[in-house]
C-alpha cells in the first residue's frame, strides 16, 4: 500500500489568539505546519485528481478557520485546524503544530503540536 504524506509548511496566517487583553484586541501572526497522512494507491495508479487527496480544499477550511476565529488558548486553535486536517474520511493520521512568534520575549516562537490517528 502506498501511504502518501501532505505536507503543508509554514502557512502564515493572522488571528486573534490569547487572554491578554491586548491579545484580544490585535490579531497576530501564526505560523501552521500539517501533516497529512492517507492511502494513495489508486492515486499512484490511476493518475485520478478524485482518488487523492485535495490539500487545497483542507488548507482553504484551516485559512478560514484561523482568520475567522478568536481563540483564548493554542491549544483550542490547535485542535481545530487538526480536525478539519482529518474531515476527510481516508485520513488516517494527521499533526498539527502552530507557532505564535514573538510570544515570549527572548524566544523566537512558542509552539503547540497535536496529533491525531483514526480509531
Amino acid at each position: 500500500m502506498a501511504n502518501a504524506i501532505i505536507n503543508v509548511t509554514n502557512l502564515r496566517l493572522r488571528t486573534f489568539i490569547g487572554f491578554n487583553p491586548e491579545e484580544r484586541e490585535k490579531k497576530q501572526d501564526v505560523v501552521i505546519n500539517l501533516e497529512i497522512h492517507y492511502p494513495a494507491e489508486q492515486a499512484c495508479e490511476t493518475d485520478e485528481v478524485d482518488q487523492a487527496l485535495n490539500y487545497k480544499v483542507i488548507t482553504k477550511k484551516v485559512i478560514n478557520i484561523v482568520e475567522n476565529g478568536h481563540f483564548l488558548l493554542l491549544e483550542k486553535l490547535v485542535a481545530e485546524i487538526l480536525a478539519a486536517c482529518h474531515s476527510h474520511n481516508s485520513v488516517h493520521y494527521a499533526k498539527a503544530r502552530v507557532d505564535k512568534p514573538h510570544a515570549l520575549r527572548f524566544a523566537d516562537s512558542v509552539s503547540l503540536t497535536l496529533d491525531w490517528v483514526k480509531p
